[in-house]
């Protein structure tokens, strides 16, 4: 790796070069490359001013680009800037105290409210987020409990708050009906009318809310750029149909939405602070800080959520970034704490405690818990990458149909199952209970009922696991850790009554010796939590963070070491299915530009096999001011490099698409040049001089007016003279290191200071995409095969289902039915009459779809 002005200074000087790229001339005032000090050249100070203020109006306008990434050594240089224009900002003013380098009590006052701006921001983020989970937590109880009856004291209370103190039953909470028909037609048509209203408001007002979103935030937090995903009518629509979601029925779970939503919270309150708004770094801190305290408020667990977004979450996560979100999963958990959603003192509905050890013959039975959490880990991410592409393909304009089919499919297959009736947070807190205390649900913990109860779990286990393959990813707000969690907890305790019906069978066997005598043995309730964090782990592939998680919920400091080794044996069985969790093979399906840094890569091939070696590239002098303009008009590329001309293509510097844009509006907007003025992206300087030489007469913004007559315009000061390049022949692991660890968006090929080519991260997302394609190039033909089978199939029952209800229409009058198409079809077919090709990539959109192919 090296940089351009630092080839300038090797041996290859000596080859044939203008000498006007001395390494002096080759730093500009830009928000790359700071202005002189203001004590070696008083000028400075007022050019530096100058140049602080366009590079502040430019991030500006880059702050509304869209479906863009952001350029972290560029936005850590602007940084840098800012942070030097205050310094002269502050020494000016103590000067002007008449040099006794005192400063008034407002000015302190003022310096320590922005040095403590970000424990401001993360306080109020922090306390935000606890708020919102608290409401939410008791408005989703109510919602989940109205479906199967009503409090008659006070219609607003769900079940707990209704019968809170109840010791013999709870004659204050009734049923709809004594008639069990009746409460199962209810209960759909509770399900169909929540789904509705969430699907409706998703579609209407903010489609960024559907869906978990986690995956999408990694992108952000990463430096990709989506308007709208983190905004305040994201944050309202999530609020409001998360509840209306999960009390649907649908195997769906609210933590991956917490996290959406506390990000929204984080970004919406750090928008009110010039601070954050101006600087994406910063942001970056509040934004990992806030997804921490929305694992928080979710689990109940602040150091767990702490962990969560260190691993799963950010791939630039310093110690600074620590400390702040340490301190705002802690506001976040103490608000949450004070509300008391439950009235119980506990922060999440499945919060247990343990007080019996375990015993070293239950690692077997441990280990097939673990193997059970990485085979139902990769079993659902493989058919619901496939299902998603499905959903992509076909459902894309019947979203509300669909949430509300999934709504009522998932109400009459879970009804009758009573682990599959109640919401899965309450199942799991039934599921984690001892069977010596007071708790018992539907005689659980009844010997008698034993098998009648394995056979329970296990339908739940599998239906709930075929629900959630069709139901994450529907157009509503939906996590899949709660869900996963569930099926883990009814996998467990199936696990965990078989283990203690072989104890009492078998008591006296040398397997059992471990056992005291008179001391209950085996507890089925520890099975299901540790089947609850073999699934978690096994769905997002996290380790560290899933076990903290499990032990905060339960506080069992003796089950560390069982959860460690589930944890560990399901870390080993995903793996060899595949790396990335579910968050991480949604970023490849959507075809987000994310490098993720778990990944290795060996591809043995050097960058320019992968580079765009045809490179739109601007001359450094002698380009007319319109010539300039219709490059940018008619190309969308996100910047140009700058060469020496267009037959020697000694690379000069960069220019970014939205400083080139915002030069040639100043320019236009000021009538500072006419059309015919000709453009240099160099300093016209000799020796290292300011004074420019007499024989060129050239003009900046600042003194254009003056010399509108003028025939060159310096644009100098908004190129980056020294771009990140590399040489052709570098790996490209080695490009993909540098774009994971230091963040750039474009890096440039040079071959002994000549230009050759650019890569971004979205050429190496190609190659990679390529190169797997071709591994199984048989899998995307079979895979669209299957899929319009299956749409077929669709389109028959719609519209057996339509002519069934076609009868009942024409004998009421009105009506038309519903007529499904294939939208592959129709596509096909519109391209076939209009004569229609492939186009080339969206100039918006960073990377191709993959929904075709991309899973195996």
């Amino acid at each position: 790796m090296n940089r351009p002005s630092a080839s300038r200074s090797r041996s290859r000087a000596a080859l044939n070069r203008s000498s006007s790229f001395a390494p002096s001339l080759r730093r500009r005032l830009t928000s790359q490359s700071l202005p002189p000090d203001p004590e070696d050249d008083p000028a400075a100070t007022q050019e530096a001013t100058a140049t602080h203020a366009i590079v502040e109006e430019i991030a500006e306008i880059k702050r509304y680009e869209d479906f863009t990434t952001i350029d972290w050594v560029q936005d850590a240089a602007r940084e840098q800037l800012r942070r030097k224009a205050r310094r002269k900002q502050r020494d000016s003013y103590s000067v002007g105290l008449g040099g006794r380098g005192t400063i008034g009590w407002r000015r302190r006052l003022y310096e320590t409210y922005d040095a403590g701006q970000a424990w401001i921001v993360v306080t109020l983020v922090g306390a935000a987020i606890g708020l919102i989970a608290a409401c939410l937590n008791i408005i989703t109880e109510w919602l989940s409990d109205i479906k199967l009856g009503h409090c008659e004291t006070a219609f607003y209370l769900n079940e707990n708050f209704c019968c809170f103190g109840a010791e013999n039953g709870c004659p204050e909470w009734k049923r709809w009906s004594g008639f069990w028909p009746v409460n199962y037609v209810l209960y759909i048509l509770f399900a169909a009318l929540f789904s509705l209203t969430a699907a409706t408001l998703v579609k209407s007002f903010a489609p960024y809310a559907a869906g978990s979103g986690i995956s999408e935030m990694k992108c952000i937090i990463a430096g990709f750029v989506m308007k709208g995903f983190l905004g305040a009518w994201t944050l309202l629509i999530k609020s409001i149909g998360l509840p209306l979601a999960i009390a649907s029925g649908l195997s769906v779970g609210k933590e991956g939405p917490s996290v959406h939503y506390a990000v929204c919270t984080g970004n919406v309150i750090s928008r009110f602070f010039d601070k954050y708004r101006r600087n994406a770094a910063k942001t970056r801190e509040i934004l990992s800080a806030s997804a921490a305290a929305g694992v928080a408020v979710a689990f109940g667990s602040p150091i767990g959520g702490v962990l969560f977004s260190l691993e799963e979450m950010s791939n630039y996560f310093p110690l600074k970034t620590l400390w702040r979100s340490y301190f705002c999963a802690l506001v976040a958990t103490a608000v949450l704490a004070a509300m008391n959603p439950f009235r119980t003192g506990q922060l999440v509905m499945f919060q247990v405690k343990y007080d019996r050890t375990w015993h070293f013959f239950e690692i077997l039975f441990y280990l097939i818990i673990g193997a059970f959490g990485g085979l139902y880990g990769a079993f659902v991410m493989k058919w619901n990458l496939r299902v998603q592409v499905f959903r992509k393909k076909y459902l894309g304009n019947y979203q509300i149909t669909e949430a509300v089919v999934l709504a009522v499919l998932t109400a009459i297959i879970c009804y009758p199952n009573m682990f599959l009736r109640i919401d899965m947070t309450e199942s799991m807190e039934i599921l984690f209970q001892e069977c010596e205390g007071e708790h018992d649900y539907d005689e659980l913990c009844v010997p008698a009922n034993r098998w009648r109860m394995m056979l329970s779990l296990g339908i739940a286990t599998v239906l709930r696991t075929l629900l959630v393959i069709i139901s994450f990813g529907c157009k509503v707000p939906a996590g899949i850790f709660v869900p996963s969690m569930a099926i883990g907890a009814s996998f467990g305790r199936m696990v965990g009554i078989f283990v203690q019906f072989l104890h009492e069978s078998f008591p006296d066997s040398a397997f059992f010796s471990a056992c005291q005598p008179d001391v209950p043995c085996i507890t089925p309730g520890t099975y299901a939590f540790l089947g609850a964090g073999a699934a978690l782990s096994g769905i997002m592939h996290i380790t560290v963070s899933a076990v903290v998680i499990m032990f905060e919920i339960t506080g069992a400091l003796t089950y560390i070491l069982p959860t460690m080794v589930v944890v560990g044996v399901t870390k080993a069985v995903s793996e060899r299915f595949g790396h990335g969790g579910i968050a991480d093979r949604m970023i490849y399906l959507n075809g987000y530009p994310f490098l993720d840094n778990k990944e290795e890569h060996t591809f043995g091939v050097p960058v320019s096999q992968v580079m765009a070696s045809h490179v739109v590239s601007l001359p450094a002098n002698g380009l007319e001011l319109r010539a300039l303009e219709r490059i940018a008009n008619e190309n969308q590329y996100q910047g140009y490099p700058i060469v020496e001309d267009a037959q020697s293509k000694t690379l000069v510097g960069y220019i970014g698409q939205t400083e080139l844009r915002y030069a040639i509006d100043r320019a236009k907007k000021d009538q500072m040049a006419p059309g015919h003025a000709r453009c240099t992206f160099i300093t016209p300087n000799t020796s290292g001089t300011r004074t420019p030489p007499s024989a060129v007469p050239s003009s900046s913004f600042e003194t254009m007016s003056a010399t509108s007559g003028q025939l060159q315009v310096d644009l100098s000061k908004f190129i980056d003279p020294t771009p990140l390049s590399v040489h052709p022949r570098l790996p490209l692991e080695t490009v993909m290191e540098l774009f994971k660890k230091m963040g750039p968006r474009v890096i440039l090929i040079e071959y002994r200071g000549r230009l050759t080519g650019l890569v971004t991260v979205k050429d190496c997302l190609k190659y990679q995409f390529k190169v797997e394609a071709h591994e199984n190039p048989q899998a995307a033909r079979s895979l669209d095969e299957s899929q319009e089978k299956l749409w077929g199939v669709l389109k028959t029952a719609a519209g057996w289902i339509d002519g069934l209800f076609g009868k009942f229409r024409s004998r009421v009058g009105g009506g038309h039915g519903v007529r499904l198409s294939s939208p592959v079809i129709s596509r096909h077919r519109e391209a076939e009459r209009e004569g229609l090709s492939d186009s080339e990539d969206n100039a918006e959109v960073e990377l191709e779809d993959r929904g075709r192919g991309s899973v195996r």
